[in-house]
């Protein structure tokens, strides 16, 4: 007969996995421990998918690696361009000519997960968006991810943009190995532009024990995609969600596939250069899961994940109320870089504005 503890063991690891959210039953997830690099789950990590604001990670990387070849400071002055300007939302909203510094630039990029940022950062860096992006291939190329291209440095939607989990496992575990000097970016609470507060996107840092980054994406052909990291007694999992079917749920399967393997520490695996793909059938269509994300129906059931305060409805036990109120850190412009806005003509400063046009109902 099982002892108490061993029964008590088993009840709450079924009770984990009936936690879990259906997306995880269907879309591909992969949890990694980053010091032995043993995969403890995976499914469907061969799937391309595309991979929406994730893509920062690799833009960061390819940054970090400009910063140690010395090609670029932190205290490098990052300036807007038009181009950067005009990226759809997430974004700043800086003026074209506003400038920055690197290092801002980074937290903006990966805390608000500004789209503007992350391309001003790729023109900056490397010269053009193309060439920039050139790098951000070679990079993957060098690291073995051999399933993912890149064709922007901010995951907006894009033909030729995918990737897999597997392959950003292994870029997640080497931001991690090799630049540990730059962890901090990834876990910062807040950032303060000196007009506005912005919280992480990252809904589990602050609210998961240990959570200390890394990124979230979302776009209609995606999903809900979330890389998270979390270090407890000096132990570091990485988690890996792709098409999660909300914020919510994201961050819910997320939670729960991490506690399981901090409750399971003697859970073994295989390497992660040594994953294979469970079946070479549908490797090479890039998932497309517009119809699912963007429906009528869709948007319905995401509003019911929310109370009705607006507040998300998180189910993940192991996701707490935060403690404290989010600790920003600055990040904004240079004061004084961002051009005026244009004088107003003589019309609009007699109020001669024109009516709005009410939008026809389409």
């Amino acid at each position: 007969m099982l002892s108490s503890p061993i029964r008590r063991a088993i009840v709450r690891f079924a009770l984990l996995a009936a936690l879990l959210p259906s997306a995880a039953a269907a879309n591909p997830i992969l949890v990694v421990d980053v010091n032995s690099l043993t995969v403890l789950e995976h499914q469907d990590t061969f799937k391309k998918w595309y991979p929406a604001s994730l893509t920062k990670l690799m833009t960061a990387y390819t940054t970090f690696r400009a910063l140690r070849a010395g090609e670029v400071r932190l205290d490098s002055v990052v300036t807007l361009t038009p181009l950067a300007a005009s990226q759809a939302p997430s974004k700043m909203f800086f003026k074209p000519g506003a400038k920055m510094t690197l290092d801002d630039a980074l937290k903006m990029m990966l805390v608000k997960s500004a789209n503007d940022i992350a391309m001003a950062v790729a023109e900056n860096v490397g010269g053009s968006q193309a060439a920039f992006v050139a790098r951000m291939n070679a990079e993957a190329a060098r690291l073995g991810m051999t399933s993912s291209h890149f064709v922007n440095p901010n995951g907006l939607p894009a033909p030729g943009q995918y990737t897999t989990a597997r392959d950003l496992a292994v870029l997640a575990v080497t931001i991690r190995r090799e630049f540990p000097e730059y962890a901090g970016y990834f876990k910062i609470e807040a950032i303060d532009t000196g007009k506005k507060i912005y919280p992480n996107v990252n809904m589990l840092v602050g609210r998961f024990d240990g959570a200390d980054g890394m990124k979230t994406g979302y776009i209609c052909a995606s999903g809900f995609n979330q890389i998270t990291s979390a270090t407890r007694n000096g132990r570091t999992l990485i988690s890996i969600v792709m098409g999660a079917d909300s914020l919510a749920a994201r961050a819910d399967i997320s939670a729960n596939l991490l506690q399981k393997y901090f409750d399971h520490p003697e859970a073994q695996g295989q390497r992660l250069s040594a994953l294979g793909p469970d079946s070479v059938d549908g490797l090479n269509a890039v998932n497309d899961v517009s119809a699912q994300m963007c429906s009528t129906e869709a948007h319905k059931r995401r509003s019911e994940t929310r109370d009705e305060t607006g507040r998300m409805k998180l189910q993940s036990p192991y996701i707490h109320e935060l403690t404290a109120p989010p600790v920003p850190v600055f990040a904004g412009i240079i004061p004084g870089s961002e051009p005026p806005d244009p004088p107003a003509t003589a019309k609009q400063q007699k109020g001669d504005v024109p009516r709005p046009v009410p939008r026809p109902q389409l």
